[in-house]
This record gives structure tokens, sequence and C-alpha cells, in this order.
């Protein structure tokens, strides 16, 4: 029996995701989380052979949340799902150590394989994911400009993209705000922008935020 962990803030979703894996015979969600102060307190009182994650956890950043669960279990598979486009956010999330990527729009048996792969020590990406991996094997593949971010960096460029200040964005982060302010700055330099508003515009064009 595969062993899962569903962790989706939006109760509604995560029900649907147990719903569907429910259905399979060799499949079992033990758990499920709503933040990512639930999913290390399953962690470390359960034993799980794959976590579907879902890459926001209302305040909380799948992919720090990725990052932490890899410094704690890295043999756990972790398999993120995600309403964003796969182009801007598979390879990001592949880096961070995530074993598989799947859109919410995908096919409830894509989430059923997924989980299956994961559980047998190999990965899943969709032939998209698989295909821009590949590509970004090619020295002369630039990438979108928010590729040049790291991942704190992409993470701010969003929150901000989506209205918010410096001060709210370092009180969700718990960081200081000169050190956000420092991020701001860095995202500008790298992406060539000026200002939050060009920032913003590109973000919602590329579907960084919705």
């Amino acid at each position: 029996m595969i062993r899962v962990l569903v962790a989706d803030d939006h109760a509604i979703v995560r029900k649907g995701l147990v719903q569907v894996i429910s259905q399979t015979l060799d499949i079992k969600v033990t758990a499920e989380a709503e933040c990512a102060d639930d999913v290390f307190t399953a962690v470390r009182s359960g034993s799980f052979d794959v976590v579907v994650l879902d890459l926001n956890l209302g305040t909380d950043s799948g992919i720090q949340v990725l990052k932490s669960l890899q410094a704690e279990l890295p043999d756990l598979p972790v398999l993120i799902l995600s309403m964003h486009p796969e182009q801007h956010f598979a390879v990001r999330t592949l880096r961070a150590g995530a074993s598989g990527y799947l859109n919410k729009d995908s096919a409830p048996n894509d989430l059923v394989k997924a989980i299956r792969r994961l559980a047998d020590g190999r990965r899943y990406v969709s032939a998209d994911v698989a295909e821009e991996l590949v590509s970004e094997l090619h020295e002369d593949n630039d990438g979108p400009l928010h590729a040049r971010l790291s991942d704190r960096e992409f993470e701010v460029l969003r929150h901000i993209a989506s209205g918010k200040t410096v001060s709210e964005i370092a009180d969700m982060l718990a960081l200081s705000v000169k050190t956000i302010g420092t991020y701001r700055s860095r995202v500008l330099d790298k992406m060539n922008m000026r200002n939050n508003a060009e920032l913003t515009h590109y973000a919602i064009k590329n579907k960084l935020v919705f």
C-alpha cells in the first residue's frame, strides 16, 4: 500500500484529491495538511511513501516547504501540484528537489500515475516539461527573464506582483524590510526593469500570478 500525505490549503481541492486517490486499491491517503506546520507535524509523526504538495499553502511557499522537507527527509518523494503553467514553475521545483510536477488541470488518472511512479523511485513530468528540461541543456537558450532569479527572488517577485508592500512581504517571509528591499533591487536589476509596475505587468502577462 502506497501511503500518501496530501497538502493543500483549499479544503475542497484537498478533498477532491483524496476522493480521486480513494478509488484506487494500492494507494491510500493516510494524512492531510492545510499549511506548512501541518506538513511537518505529519511527516515527523507518521510514515509516508509520497507527499502531494500544493505549490501555494496559503501564505507559505511550496518551494520553501519543499526545500525544508528535502533537508529533513531527503529520501521522501514530493509531487508538486500547481494551477500555474508548467513552463514557469516545473523546472524550478524540480531543481529544488521535487520528484514530480503536475498541473491541477491534469486528468485524475495522471495524478494516480504520478504517485505510483514516485513511490517506485522514479520521477514524473509531462512531455512539455521534459522538452523544456532538454532545451535548457542548449547553451543558446536564455529562457524567460524570471528564470534568472533565485527561488527567494522569484517568490518576492510574485508577492510584489500580487500587490503586497515590502513590509507585508517581510512579515510573511519572516525577514527584515531591508532584506526584502535588497531582494526587490536584485529582481529589478536581473530583469532589467525599473519599478513594481513593470514587474507586475510582466508577472501577469506570463501568468506568474492570477
